[in-house]
């Protein structure tokens, strides 16, 4: 694990709160005061402070709860912000799919590419700035290379999607209209329902990384996920939808179908929020796995599906478009 370095600490003038409770516990010792250093939840942070010997009390009063109390706390408040914000996504991914109440046919190539292309871009700032950063800089708190997990983890998110694509037939929304059989349909629910998991591995470690820590900066940044997350899934609901209806299926039953592909993130976000608060040290490896994952699927789905060779520029400044603006939601608002 992690040791403070008093010297360094005190020459850098910077640290993390260990370092600081660090330094100052051995500062009282050398004073010849009593005291211990402490390291554990506090709330909802997970925190570190001192605790000084009072004569007569034989230590400082302390308010926490017991331990056990605050973990159920932490775990918890993850699980309810990790619901809401796939709550959220899931929502998304619904209206998306009510677009079938909306058009008749297939909606014009160039607006097909421009969603393609916005959610590509939307995904890859987050795969930076809410991901890949995280997770180098709760490495290096932790006392590892922040390459390490960066580069690991994204490499084993990418070695899973591409196990999943051999395992599954790689269907798009357009190969459904080759042939129309209940087997194949519900092949193609299931290859683009896929591409959600990443993501709700994504805003379920995001969010149980912010209640760890207790910083509402994560929070910010977890829940401005969710919101990049819910305008890309607006496009993978109606790609859902408007293809089954174009095959003569009922509005009301292509909409249910586009619309349940979409709770796999709450589902999935969920069990990750239990696995990631609980075993800690494991968080920059999970951020950088559902990383590899999200660049894996923009890379192998999205950008292909845009088409962004054809049309003119209009995937292309989707992208752009995208990534600017997830880029804002995390940056300014985290």
């Amino acid at each position: 694990g992690y040791l403070p370095d008093v010297d360094a600490t005190l020459a850098s003038k910077k640290g993390i709160c260990f370092d600081y409770a660090a330094l100052m516990t051995a500062m009282l010792r050398s004073q010849n005061i009593p005291c211990k250093l402490i390291v554990g939840y506090s709330g909802t942070a997970y925190h570190a402070w001192i605790n000084v010997y009072i004569e007569g009390t034989g230590g400082a009063p302390s308010s926490l709860p017991p331990f056990s109390e605050r973990k159920q706390t932490v775990v918890l408040n993850a699980l309810l912000w990790a619901a809401a914000g796939t709550g959220f996504t899931a929502l998304m991914t619904a209206l998306g799919s009510a677009v079938v109440f909306l058009f008749r046919h297939r909606s014009s190539p160039a607006l097909h590419r421009i969603m393609l292309g916005f959610a590509a871009g939307v995904m890859i700032a987050a795969s930076m700035w809410s991901l890949l950063i995280p997770a180098i800089e709760k490495a290096q708190e932790l006392g590892l290379p922040g390459w390490l997990p960066a580069a690991g983890g994204s490499v084993l998110g990418i070695g899973f999607l591409l196990a999943m694509d051999h395992l599954l037939p790689h269907l798009t929304p357009e190969s459904f209209h080759l042939h129309n059989s209940p087997s194949r349909t519900a092949l193609l629910v299931l290859a683009v329902t896929l591409h959600n998991i990443p993501e709700a591995m994504a805003l379920g470690v995001s969010f149980a990384l912010a209640a760890q820590s207790g910083d509402p900066a994560l929070l910010t940044a977890a829940t401005a996920l969710a919101m990049g997350v819910g305008i890309q899934n607006f496009p993978e609901g109606a790609a859902i939808s408007l293809p089954l209806r174009q095959e003569g299926m009922g509005r009301c039953k292509a909409f249910l179908i586009g619309a349940a592909s979409g709770l796999v993130e709450p589902i999935f976000a969920l069990l990750t929020v239990l696995v990631a608060g609980t075993v800690q040290p494991l968080l920059p490896w999970l951020l950088s796995f559902a990383a590899g994952a999200m660049l894996y699927v923009v890379v192998e789905e999205l950008i292909p599906e845009a088409n962004l060779s054809q049309g003119g520029h209009s995937g292309t400044l989707g992208v752009m478009a995208g990534f600017l603006l997830m880029m804002i939601l995390d940056v300014a608002l985290g």
